[in-house]
């Protein structure tokens, strides 16, 4: 029996984004002419039913695949999870919400195929290219920022390295996919920072269209995490992203602890009540907000939540004890007291972020 066998699959991760996907197959099915073709629809389990949409496509048309990613997060990890479950020769990733061109993307196949690139970018900046219809003019200055520091990271010019919209070879995207940040905004930042310049890069113009439906993915959480995968990168990978939005998180701990200190003493309270006091409110601001954060991708709910909490102030209460621990035996040791505190705080932050990975949210890290 013959076989169904694509020359490109074509990765969309999706969330909340039911209205669009019809006609994203049908603008396929117009663009790519002869060539041979998948779409492969990762969705993070949206609330809209995106995922069931793309199920009844599948059913009436065999290019089209559905992963529905349940308790994980991610446009990054979205797209790794559909290219790894592709096999054809080469892999292109765009959005679902009808910005990307599609009718360009037989010339960026055509590049991979003759061999002039093993990376195609879609580029709103070069030739005919425009991001005018598509951007705010806030998300263009923060593009363009963007841009200059991503181009730093890569160590390479790149007009356009914060594109949602490229193409490479299979192999290329499976010697990196180790290498990648599954919680990452920007993958092809990540993809081009881990090549280390050793593959060659062609670019395609494409016009950057309006937003038809659904909702942006660009946010405060959005930018967070470039921010982060660039420490991560600039640290060599041996800072993980996750654990720098933790550190950062604990660090405004501090001044939540001081506040609540200062007010509860202010109130009246004895020192100790009143550290007490600043304590467990630091500790439930730094909870909520790796909740939202941090663990964005795995948030607990509900009742969840609240046994979370209860297990956050145990981790960090032994955290704590672990700080002192070894701050007063190296102090002892030495009497370099700015040596000790920071080994403390080094050794309580490190307890802190690996047993509320383990015990607080169970799920897989990154």
């Amino acid at each position: 029996m013959q076989r169904f066998s694509p020359t490109v699959s074509i990765i969309v991760p999706t969330f909340n984004e039911s209205r669009n996907l019809p006609r994203v197959v049908c603008l396929l099915e117009k663009a790519m002419g002869g060539i041979p073709w998948e779409v492969v629809f990762v969705d993070d389990d949206s609330p809209d039913g995106t995922w069931r949409v793309a199920k009844e496509l599948a059913r009436a048309d065999a290019r089209v695949r559905c992963i529905r990613r349940v308790g994980r997060r991610g446009l990054a990890g979205a797209c790794i999870e559909g290219a790894l479950s592709s096999a054809a020769p080469y892999v292109a990733v765009m959005d679902a919400d009808l910005q990307h061109d599609e009718t360009v993307l037989p010339a960026m196949v055509a590049k991979l195929e003759n061999g002039e690139a093993e990376i195609v970018i879609g580029s709103r900046f070069v030739g005919d290219g425009s991001s005018v219809d598509g951007f705010t003019a806030r998300r263009a200055f923060a593009s363009r920022v963007a841009t200059r520091l991503a181009s730093l990271l890569i160590g390479r010019r790149v007009s356009d390295p914060m594109s949602g919209f490229f193409a490479l070879k299979r192999e290329v995207f499976e010697a990196v996919a180790p290498r990648l940040v599954p919680s990452g905004f920007k993958i092809l930042v990540d993809i081009l920072a881990s090549t280390r310049g050793q593959v060659r890069i062609a670019e395609v113009a494409y016009r950057f269209r309006s937003r038809q439906e659904g909702l942006s993915k660009f946010d405060t959480r959005a930018i967070l995490d470039f921010l982060g995968l660039l420490l991560h990168r600039m640290t060599g990978g041996m800072v993980s992203v996750r654990f720098l939005f933790f550190m950062v998180v604990g660090s405004t701990g501090i001044a939540i602890h001081l506040l609540a200190l200062r007010a509860g003493l202010l109130a009246g309270l004895g020192f100790d009540a009143a550290q007490s006091l600043a304590t467990v409110a630091a500790m439930t601001s730094n909870f909520l907000v790796n909740n939202q954060l941090t663990y964005s991708d795995m948030k607990l709910k509900g009742t969840a939540a609240l046994a979370g909490l209860l297990k956050f102030y145990v981790v960090c209460g032994v955290g704590a004890l672990a700080n002192i621990g070894v701050a007063s035996w190296l102090f002892l040791s030495n009497k370099d007291w700015w040596i000790a505190g920071i080994a403390g705080v080094i050794v309580g932050a490190t307890f802190n972020y690996t047993m509320s990975s383990i015990i607080v949210w169970r799920q897989q890290q990154n």
